[in-house]
């Protein structure tokens, strides 16, 4: 029997333009106007953000939180160089009238300027943040955010979200959770943490194996696998209401993936063979999607639900396809590498990230474009790096990879390049699944 990366039991189976304004332009997007910038040569946009005016021994606090909640959120995402603002930015003698130096900003390469304020109303943390374009001396934003101490992590995220959005035209990872397998109490629990690795917690407590966890694109649902019943079971948990729903008939199930928020597609073998089916939040089954003899594992859909890519072992070894569900048609993805499993569909629907076992025993990340062309490898000369997940906006891809001996969590670039763990945990942590919502 053929064992695929994703089993944890042996034996079981950008819409970001590269364009270069310099200064400024607004450009007319779907969405609405945004400011699409990026520095010749770097793909990074240079961006000066001051530390936030505050007066009082409370506000000052709060304001030196907010700069360190900003500064690591927008460091995290890869899109801008950050440079220190110069010692002359800004006269702030008259707090109602801040004269900014706009020259001194341009002779240090800066393209955007940040600067804000801290003030308190009662108990109530008032963050007003100003956002101007250095060439131009243009205003582009000026919004205020409010909130508790207790919220100055999301006050200082919303800020990110709207100045990606705003010189992107794209939704951003700020607000998105990341779910997970660890084994860090003795047995394989899933967990979950935000975008960036903060506040990890536990979201099962089965003292048994968990597996696959996959949030649905409205993060209502989890979806997972767990041997709690002696078998490999799929459950299907609100993680509003708290109610768990799993499949009715006996059989053995992998592998799930969501095809909307309210089915979930995933392999069963009550009918004596591994297919896939679509089954519905409330554990009763829809259809079944995929009739052959071989092995058919790991659905991932595209965005809009129409077609999904999977792992079969049809023309022997593992290799990528495709099924258009309306029409049942299926083409093979994959042709290079010998060993391809662990797909997952990217949120703009061009591409499918993936893993391969390479004949020296590295396993590496791949992604291809959705018709079969453009393969790039992501990975390489670094042990095994497996179960891909692009993050909600296509821009990273987070993955679990033992380069440093134990399993851990790590993200990169979705072009491959800057990787870095994401947390750092007791034990060991694999399986991650990035969330669509935000």
């Amino acid at each position: 029997m053929i064992q695929f990366f994703r089993s944890a039991v042996p034996g079981l189976v950008t819409l970001l333009f590269c364009l270069v304004f310099f200064p400024l332009h607004l450009v007319a997007a779907e969405e609405g106007e945004y400011i699409a910038i990026r520095k010749e040569g770097s793909g990074n946009i240079a961006l000066v953000l001051d530390k936030l005016d505050a007066k009082g021994r409370k506000e000052t606090s709060y304001a030196q939180s907010l700069d360190a909640i900003m500064n690591g959120g927008l460091d995290f995402t890869r899109l801008f160089s950050l440079i220190s603002p110069p010692l002359n930015v800004k006269d702030s003698s008259d707090r109602k009238n801040i004269v900014i130096n706009f020259p001194a900003l341009t002779s240090v390469g800066a393209e955007v300027y940040v600067g804000g304020a801290v003030t308190m109303k009662s108990d109530e943390i008032i963050l007003e943040m100003k956002v101007y374009e250095a060439a131009g001396s243009k205003l582009l934003m000026n919004k205020i955010y409010r909130g508790n101490e207790a919220t100055l992590r999301t006050m200082g995220h919303a800020f990110c979200a709207d100045l990606v959005e705003l010189l992107t035209g794209k939704k951003s990872v700020f607000g998105s959770k990341i779910v997970f397998i660890s084994n860090k109490t003795g047995f394989k629990e899933i967990y979950e943490c935000e975008f960036d690795g903060y506040g990890p917690k536990q979201l099962t407590n089965s003292r048994s194996i968990s597996m696959n966890p996959v949030l649905s694109p409205d993060g209502k649902h989890l979806a997972y696998i767990d041997f709690t019943s002696g078998r490999p079971t799929l459950y299907i948990k609100s993680l509003i209401g708290g109610r768990i729903a799993s499949v009715g008939k006996s059989s053995v199930s992998i592998d799930p993936g969501w095809r909307s928020n309210s089915e979930v597609g995933a392999t069963l073998s009550f009918d004596g063979n591994q297919e896939i089916y679509l089954v519905n939040i409330d554990g009763t089954l829809s259809r079944r999607v995929t009739n052959s003899k071989s092995i058919d594992i790991s659905p991932t859909f595209s965005p809009d639900g129409s077609k999904m890519a999977f792992v079969s072992s049809r023309n022997g070894l593992p290799q990528l396809f495709i099924q258009d569900l309306a029409s049942g048609e299926v083409k093979r993805l994959t042709f290079s590498g010998r060993y391809n499993t662990q797909p997952s569909w990217s949120p703009a629907g061009d591409k499918i990230v993936y893993t391969t076992w390479e004949k020296g025993g590295e396993i590496n990340i791949f992604t291809i474009g959705s018709d079969g062309s453009g393969l790039v490898q992501l990975t390489r000369n670094c042990g095994e790096n497996k179960s891909p997940s692009w993050s909600p906006d296509g821009e990273m891809i987070v993955f679990t990879s033992n380069r440093q001996g134990k399993e851990k969590l790590y993200v990169m670039s979705s072009k491959g390049g800057n990787e870095r763990v994401l947390l750092q945990g007791d034990g060991e942590q694999t399986q991650p699944s990035w969330s669509l919502f935000r």
